[in-house]
């Protein structure tokens, strides 16, 4: 197996944007039921007005080109060809950061964190290092089944090694910050902090995962039965995607590789039912856009499958813990397993995708956890 660090850089055929806006011009669409809103997906009005955007206005080579900006490279660890941003501060004194993006997003959605966390023009700074997780972005293809967190936890703690970091913290949210949480189980030594956000919605999403947790609340408690309605509300209404993807994700990748529509359907939902303060489209179009021009629909897809049938979880991480709460309520506390020395911050309004909401807040909150840590 090469160890060996290849620069990288970002150019997708002329003929794959051309393919790309053929499809789109030429899209089969599904009709609809008058009167019906988002609590059946995405509606037809909303998916058109995306779709055109994303053909007639979206500037994929000026987006390419941002990208671009920062160094890239790619390796192979594990059998697998591992894409990774690894932008270096001129400060001498930077902290390394590892930062793993979720399900379904991928590195741009820390493009508006890259600089203020590298070059800020005061306090603390970092050295950022960015993989696209295994099966996403062009961290494909996916060259063997297993890839579950704590696989990619493993194969980050090479990545950092490789790079010749030995003391770093982390940072992820989603299934990042479950990859963060294993690195730092995984390597304590080398880890000097985990920082993980989160908010209620997602908190009370992996809430119905945890065996026997409903049984431990109390529905005549007014935070408890909070937490078991939207409990209920994921399993019976928000979970869908996921049942598809844990169970038969070959099946839906077929379409997710062959469709356009069916990629960009697929992530704007999510972005859309996930955030609750505006983003930037171009930054949205972005993941959209390398999902579609990698086809890593579908291997994004068998990762969440291979996550659902692993029992790996890990040792507990016995780092210093920092969490970035947004759209904060009561809730949040009850279900996050936050020791009682963490940092803890509170945000009223971002959700599930704070790097692109609100990044500036999390600038500050990464730059408040790690700037004493060493």
């Amino acid at each position: 197996m090469s160890t060996e660090i290849q620069p990288f850089r970002i150019n997708v055929p002329a003929a794959e944007l051309a393919h790309l806006q053929d499809r789109l011009a030429n899209a089969r669409w599904a009709a609809t039921v008058p009167g019906v809103g988002w609590e059946r997906g995405i509606p037809l009005a909303d998916l058109r007005e995306l779709a055109d955007y994303w053909r007639i206005e979206f500037d994929w080579r000026a987006m390419e080109a941002e990208l671009n900006r920062f160094d890239q490279f790619t390796t192979e660890i594990d059998g697998q060809r591992i894409h990774f941003l690894h932008v270096r501060s001129s400060k001498p004194d930077a902290t390394p950061l590892l930062m793993s993006h979720g399900f379904p997003s991928s590195v741009a959605e820390f493009l508006h964190l890259i600089e203020p966390l590298t070059n800020p023009a005061e306090g603390p700074a970092f050295h950022l290092v960015v993989p696209s997780l295994p099966g996403y972005g062009f961290s494909t293809p996916l060259a063997a089944p297993g890839w579950s967190m704590s696989r990619t936890a493993r194969a980050w703690i090479t990545l950092m090694d490789r790079l010749g970091y030995q003391r770093y913290g982390v940072h992820g949210g989603d299934v990042g910050g479950g990859i963060s949480g294993l690195v730092a189980g995984f390597a304590p030594d080398n880890v000097i902090g985990l920082h993980v956000v989160t908010d209620p919605m997602t908190a009370a999403n992996v809430a119905t995962f945890l065996p026997g947790m409903a049984d431990r609340l109390d529905a005549d408690n007014q935070v408890d039965k909070l937490i078991l309605e939207r409990m209920q509300a994921f399993t019976s209404e928000g979970s869908g995607y996921l049942a598809i993807q844990n169970s038969r994700p070959q099946t839906i990748g077929y379409g997710l590789v062959d469709s356009p529509l069916l990629q960009l359907a697929w992530i704007a939902e999510k972005f859309e039912n996930w955030t609750d303060l505006p983003i930037d489209r171009d930054q949205l179009l972005a993941t959209v856009s390398l999902y579609w021009f990698t086809g890593s629909g579908v291997s994004a897809a068998h990762t969440l499958y291979e996550q659902a049938h692993s029992s790996d979880w890990g040792a507990p991480a016995a780092v210093p813990h920092g969490f970035a709460v947004f759209g904060a309520d009561e809730t949040v506390r009850k279900l996050v397993p936050a020791p009682a020395d963490a940092h803890w911050t509170e945000f009223e309004r971002g959700l599930h995708f704070p790097a692109m909401e609100a990044p500036m807040e999390l600038v500050g909150d990464l730059r408040a956890f790690f700037g004493n840590l060493r």
